[in-house]
Formats: C-alpha cells, structure tokens, sequence
C-alpha cells in the first residue's frame, strides 16, 4: 500500500474517533444517570434497528461472540433497558426488546449528539461544511466495504 493512502487512513481514523469521543465525553458530562460502555450502547443499537432480533443475529452483527453478547443482554436486562421475550416460532429462542426506559435514555442521547453536533457545525465556515457534506457517501461507502470485509 502507497505511504499516501497509509497517511489517509490515519487522517480519516484519527478525525472519525476524534468526533466520536468528543461528542461521547460531552453527552456524559450533559447527561444525568449511569454511564453504559461503548460495547452496551452498540447492542443497544442494534436492537433499536431491529426489534425483536436473537442474541445469535445481534452478535453476527456487532461481530462478536454470542456468549460475548449474552452477557451484555444479561447486564441490560437487569438495568431495565432491554427485554427478552419468547420467541413464539422456537420457544427456545429470545427475541430481544428495548425497554421504555432504554428509548427514553435512546431519544435523549441522539438529541444531545444531534444538538452538540449541529452547534458545532455552524461555527465552520461554509467552505467546511460543504466539505463534511461533500465527503458523506464516500465515508457511508468506506463503512459498507468495511462491514463486507468482516463478513
């Protein structure tokens, strides 16, 4: 691989992580409750895009383990956020459900990200924003070539 596209690579991860854990630090700091690691957030997500997805297909996509993701629904059920039910094809099976309170917790953090994000957003230059704009399905494209080559 050309050294330009190694330089590439780090700029890119270095600017994506940089968002991400600013936003993540401040959401904490604005946020009243306990602080739920990355990895609990992520299944959260996971079952919010999918209700009454198995343990086995949201480890598949998280790429993980399926004890690995058993026991994070462990700890989040009995935090209240999410809810196993039966799963009336194969009784054996659970399907996985956010709680209301998980929701709630949900809709507050994705309003906090949004509001910190679009207040930053509007001390860039027009020049920038455009930028950022510009640069979205190409970011979009780099994660699905991603996610295919952990598949």
């Amino acid at each position: 691989m050309p050294a330009p596209r190694i330089d590439l690579a780090e700029r890119v991860l270095t600017a994506v992580l940089g968002v991400r854990r600013v936003v993540r630090r401040r959401v904490r700091a604005e946020l009243p409750g306990p602080h739920l690691p990355g990895s609990q957030v992520e299944l959260l997500r996971v079952v919010h895009r999918n209700p009454g997805i198995g343990v086995a297909a949201a480890a598949r996509e998280l790429s993980l383990a399926g004890n690995s993701v058993s026991t994070r629904v462990n700890v989040l059920t009995e935090a209240g956020l999410l809810r196993r039910e039966v799963d009336p094809a194969d009784r054996r099976a659970a399907r996985l459900q956010l709680t209301d309170a998980a929701r709630d917790r949900m809709a507050a953090w994705r309003r906090t990200r949004i509001g910190l994000v679009s207040a930053a957003l509007t001390q860039l230059s027009e020049e920038d924003t455009s930028a950022i704009v510009a640069a979205l399905p190409a970011l979009e494209r780099l994660t699905e070539v991603l996610k295919e080559a952990t598949t």
